[in-house]
C-alpha cells in the first residue's frame, strides 16, 4: 500500500514530488519521502493566494500547516454552512452545516497548490467519512474549499487519481466544494497548539501528529 501510496504522489506533482502519505501506518516510511523532497517547484508568481481546508479539528490542521515554509498566515474558522457568523458552540452541535477549517495564507513563489495538497492528505486521514480520530460529526469532515478553477481541478484529480491507484485500502472520501465564506473563531482558538501545548489535547493529540509531520516534512519546514 504505502508504494502505491508514493507512486500516486510522486506522478501527481511532477515537479512538485512532496510527499504525502496516509497518518498512521505510513508517516513510519519518512525515509522514504524525504527522498521525495529533492526537487523543487517551478514558481512564477509572488502574490500571496489562499487554501481553505478542513481536515478534522482545526488545532491540528493550524499547527502542522503553520510550521510550512511560504505560509504566511494559519487562521481556524468555520466554512461551508448556513449560519451567518456561527460561533464554535453552535458549529459543534453538527446543526450549522459548517466544517472546522483553516484559511491558509501562502507565497506561491514559496510553496505551490500542489505541494500544500500533498501536506493536507497527509495531516489526517482522508478515509472516515464526518470523522478524525475521536472528533465525530460533519464539523470534522475531510473538505477543500476551493478558490478558483484551477484549485478545483488539482484537487479533483489528486483525489481520483488516489482512489484510482488505491492509495489507502479505503476510497478517499474528501469533499471538494466551492469557497463562499470563511467565519474566523474566537480568539482562543487561534495558534493554539503553540499557546496551549501542555494542555491534555495538545500533548496527546496534536502534539504526536506535528512531530510525525515534521519528519516526513523536514526540508520544508520554517527556520527556527
Amino acid at each position: 500500500m504505502i508504494q502505491k501510496l508514493i507512486k500516486s504522489i510522486s506522478s501527481f506533482l511532477l515537479l512538485t514530488p512532496l510527499a504525502a502519505c496516509a497518518q498512521n501506518d505510513h508517516y513510519e516510511q519518512t525515509k522514504t519521502f524525504q527522498q521525495m523532497n529533492n526537487a523543487t517547484a517551478t514558481k512564477t508568481e509572488h502574490k500571496m493566494e489562499t487554501a481553505t481546508f478542513g481536515a478534522g479539528c482545526y488545532w491540528c490542521t493550524e499547527a502542522q500547516f503553520q510550521m510550512l515554509k511560504g505560509v504566511d498566515k494559519v487562521e481556524s474558522g468555520f466554512s461551508g454552512g448556513h449560519v451567518v457568523n456561527p460561533t464554535y458552540t453552535q458549529v459543534c452541535t453538527g446543526n450549522t452545516g459548517h466544517a472546522e477549517v483553516c484559511n491558509i495564507t501562502y507565497d506561491p513563489s514559496v510553496i505551490s497548490f500542489d505541494e500544500l495538497l500533498a501536506a493536507f492528505w497527509t495531516c489526517h486521514d482522508p478515509t472516515t467519512l464526518n470523522r478524525q480520530g475521536n472528533d465525530v460529526g460533519t464539523q470534522y469532515r475531510s473538505v477543500i474549499f476551493y478558490h478558483n478553477d484551477e484549485q478545483k481541478q488539482k484537487a479533483e484529480q489528486y483525489k481520483k487519481k488516489l482512489n484510482d491507484e488505491k492509495a489507502w485500502d479505503k476510497p478517499v472520501v474528501t469533499e471538494i466544494a466551492a469557497f463562499t465564506k470563511f467565519y474566523k473563531a474566537e480568539d482562543y482558538h487561534q495558534n493554539y497548539y503553540n499557546e496551549n501545548g501542555e494542555a491534555p489535547y495538545c500533548h496527546f493529540v496534536i502534539g504526536p501528529k506535528v512531530e510525525k509531520f515534521k519528519k516526513v516534512f523536514k526540508d520544508k519546514l520554517k527556520a527556527k
